[in-house]
């Protein structure tokens, strides 16, 4: 079939939807504006230049009869979780096999919609609560004219902010990264957007290299004379960095101080750390490495330069991160199953990408130096009654078509989260969902002795290293142990008894 004579519906007869609906007329490539679907009663009926209005959504849907290639598309940037629930339940039941859906309306409401904007519809958009609303142009003004700098700007956080900050005015988006393949893809898709009118003019910097490098680290800063820089770059993967423990050290640690350093010795005003909720009484070297970043950021804002602004802003898991949960349990349903959980009791809180990330933009413009942030996650979630909703949401029944299997807790894992510390005392600021932490004095151990230490294990010096120590996983560990309770207590009490 003639991609042009494909029908689109569109969900919603708003301003995005109308905007959808000129972008499709215009181009003439996607198919055709058949009809919107409202529940407004007073334009059910009419016409919006020459586009039949029908509805209600429910009613309609059930006798549209849709063929296989044609498209829905949701178009209401402003309902929440659970009426884009209602509504892709309604589609499916009539028949809809392409359902497509725009960003949320902090993303829409103070631009344009673009029909390269919608995406397939996936869990995210049906699970969990509704994101708060924030205005990007309003909250993204401060970097207008600006040159930012993401790290690890093709991952899933990175790769978002990115995304967000086309709306954001700045000069120009420093893309860095050491994947050249992921940094290849947000580079192009940025590119696209820009191409189909989404955001602003900022130029588009590529950059691959390793911030462990420390003299490219600082090569870098120097040159792009960044205002900004949003560090979301490590090693994150729990499991495989308790395997891999000096590697998390050495890129987490060591990579973030010298990011740090050379913003300080370059004059870079705004500094944002991406930290986790791991790094709260850390019981993995993943999480031991997040707590250190979080003490060296407030380390290097006390040296920073009046006006300039350091901070970390810390939260729990991202909805649909690359090596999470979710693309897991969908590829895990794909193969037939069975979705492994490693216990009915473990539970985390979650938030989808789009809105940490809108959170932490936000935060990085209203927050002041030194302080420390922890984004509201709400509640947390049963990881079992995630895969059941997933199942669920892929048509399918939880035991008759797809089993869950429980797999037991892996090295470094904890059934909750905790997401601070009692005397971190989290109290809300002037905006929603935004929380402020007291900074905790932390009288355990020196840190730059501790990094003294640790950086005889990570790196080789001037070619005559002891091999003893570089490399060696376990005095790694032992070091960290020393100097992190949380962290010697789970490996002693660890039920697997493994000696890491």
């Amino acid at each position: 079939m003639n991609r042009s004579e494909t029908k689109l519906y569109i969900i919603g007869a708003g301003f995005a939807g109308q905007m959808i609906a000129d972008d499709i007329k215009r181009k003439k490539i996607f198919g055709k504006a058949t009809a919107f679907l409202d529940d407004d009663k007073n334009i059910i009926g009419a016409e919006i230049d020459g586009i039949p209005v029908l509805g209600p959504i429910d009613d309609i849907a059930q006798v549209l009869n849709p063929s296989p290639s044609d498209e829905a598309i949701l178009a209401i940037p402003t309902a929440g979780v659970e009426r884009i629930r209602s509504i892709y339940e309604t589609l499916k039941k009539s028949g809809f096999v392409k359902i497509k859906i725009l960003p949320a309306i902090s993303q829409v409401v103070n631009g344009t919609a673009h029909l390269v904007q919608a995406r397939e519809i996936d869990p995210l958009d049906i699970l969990g609560r509704t994101p708060v609303t924030i205005s990007l142009k309003e909250s993204l003004a401060y970097l207008r004219g600006k040159r930012v700098l993401i790290t690890g700007a093709g991952g899933s956080i990175g790769s978002e902010l990115s995304r967000q900050l086309l709306s954001g005015g700045a000069e120009r988006l420093y893309l860095f990264g050491h994947g050249e393949n992921s940094i290849y893809q947000i580079d192009r898709e940025l590119r696209l957007l820009q191409q189909e009118g989404v955001g602003e003019k900022a130029t588009i910097v590529p950059i691959i290299g390793d911030m462990k490098d420390r003299e490219y680290t600082r090569y870098i800063i120097k040159q792009t004379k960044c205002d900004a820089i949003f560090h979301c770059a490590a090693y994150k993967h729990v499991p495989m960095m308790e395997e891999n423990p000096v590697a998390a050290v050495e890129n987490n640690v060591f990579g973030t101080k010298n990011l740090l350093d050379a913003a300080l010795e370059f004059n870079v005003k705004k500094f944002v750390l991406i930290s986790t909720d791991k790094a709260v009484r850390p019981a993995s070297v993943y999480g031991a490495s997040k707590y250190l970043c979080e003490k060296l950021l407030l380390q290097a804002a006390e040296k920073a330069k009046k006006n300039h602004a350091f901070m970390f802003v810390r939260f729990g898991n991202v909805l649909g991160s690359r090596g999470s949960i979710l693309p897991l349990f969908m590829e895990q349903i794909k193969n037939g199953g069975p979705i492994t959980v490693t216990d009915p009791k473990m539970e985390r809180y979650f938030m989808t990408i789009p809105e940490a990330c809108s959170l932490v933009l936000q935060t990085g413009g209203v927050g002041v130096n030194g302080e420390s942030y922890l984004l509201d996650m709400g509640e947390p979630i049963k990881i079992k009654d995630l895969a059941e909703q997933i199942i669920k949401f892929s048509g399918l029944e939880v035991g008759k078509d797809i089993e869950i299997k429980y797999t037991g807790p892996r090295k470094g894992e904890r059934l909750t989260e905790p997401l601070w510390l009692k005397e971190e005392n989290p109290e809300p600021t002037a905006f929603p969902k935004v929380l402020r932490l007291e900074n905790t004095i932390q009288n355990n151990f020196s840190l730059d002795a501790l990094l003294e230490e640790l950086s005889k294990i990570c790196f080789a010096k001037d070619g005559g290293a002891d091999f003893k120590l570089y490399r060696n996983a376990n005095e790694l560990k032992k070091i960290l142990s020393a100097a992190i309770p949380s962290l010697r207590d789970f490996y002693e009490n660890d039920s697997m008894g493994d000696k890491r």
